[in-house]
């Protein structure tokens, strides 16, 4: 089946803004879905409006996914900080959502459902490298959302349903709407601002980053491959030649941001995050994620959909 019609929920987050063009740019017929709480919230302009349901994806009926062959499903709450204020809020909308989100579109003949997962679930390792394969260890609460959602997706996989999990690492990259929170992205925040990239650590641990654009990429590979060979599979999206150490992260953004320069402030104890480098090579059945050249250097982050009901 080739797919056409994509639906994708939190088009107007930081991926989304990035990927509806994409997608619509690789010549699908994009639709979004979006409560738009953060439409307005631009730093540079949107060079792509796609038509948009407004709603939040716990309101979502069936008649919303009517005649659509994949959905993308990046919408999520999507740091550690709205968990920790209340988890609730994670497992209703990150798990909860999701699976209801998965059902109504298998019962509504959607045939592909593409999961924005993280790579963040592998969790803090003593392996020098982690791949797919690799035991899930989450740390907070978004983690185990992820976890969670992509156990109950598999339970929902069948001959018409196909779900694909795609483990996102840390994306960094130039979006119409910014996150500031995530480890590039904070650093060349900083250095822009003060100038000074500040490593709140000794700056050894590992991080996985990936180019925003390359995650797109990702995904139009995912959705353009028959469904037989990424059917109720996971995929590490990124490249083993971005697994760099924040100290070196920081060293890169000192190097591009003029007038900058590193700050190391050490702080004992343990990190939530993960401090493994993850492994992209032991899925190998859909084009390379930069295919199309190399990861693009500039800002970081990650997307949201909903906020908490009251």
């Amino acid at each position: 089946m080739t797919v056409k019609r994509v639906l994708m929920t939190g088009h107007n987050g930081y991926i989304g803004s990035v990927m509806s063009r994409g997608f619509v740019e690789a010549g699908y017929d994009v639709t979004g879905l979006d409560t738009g709480y953060f439409a307005q919230c631009t730093l540079v302009p949107d060079r792509e409006q796609v038509p948009a349901l407004h709603k939040d994806i716990r309101d979502v009926q069936p008649r919303d996914l009517e005649g659509f062959d994949a959905i993308v499903h990046l919408a999520a709450l999507s740091n550690d900080p709205i968990g920790n204020l209340n988890d609730g809020w994670t497992e209703e909308i990150n798990y909860q959502a999701t699976v209801r989100l998965a059902q109504i579109a298998r019962d509504a003949g959607v045939k592909r459902f593409l999961f924005s997962s993280s790579c963040i679930m592998y969790g803090m390792s003593d392996a020098a490298v982690v791949n797919e394969e690799s035991p899930l260890d989450p740390k907070t609460e978004y983690a185990r959302s992820k976890v969670r959602a992509e156990r109950a997706l598999q339970g929902l996989a069948s001959q018409g349903f196909s779900p694909t999990y795609l483990r996102n690492g840390t994306v960094y990259g130039l979006s119409p709407r910014m996150r500031f929170d995530t480890v590039f992205n904070d650093l060349v925040g900083a250095a822009v601002t003060t100038g000074k990239a500040t490593v709140y650590s000794d700056g050894k641990p590992w991080r996985p980053v990936v180019h925003v654009q390359d995650v797109t990429r990702a995904f139009l590979a995912v959705v353009a491959a028959p469904a037989a060979e990424v059917h109720n599979q996971a995929f590490n999206v990124g490249t083993d030649a971005l697994n760099r150490q924040i100290r070196e992260l920081a060293e890169i953004v000192v190097r591009t941001v003029p007038r900058s320069t590193l700050e190391v402030v050490a702080k004992p104890g343990p990190t939530s995050a993960p401090t493994r480098r993850t492994s992209q090579s032991s899925r190998g059945r859909f084009p390379p994620v930069n295919s199309s050249g190399p990861p693009k250097t500039a800002p970081v982050s990650c997307t949201t959909l909903s906020r908490p009901k009251e």
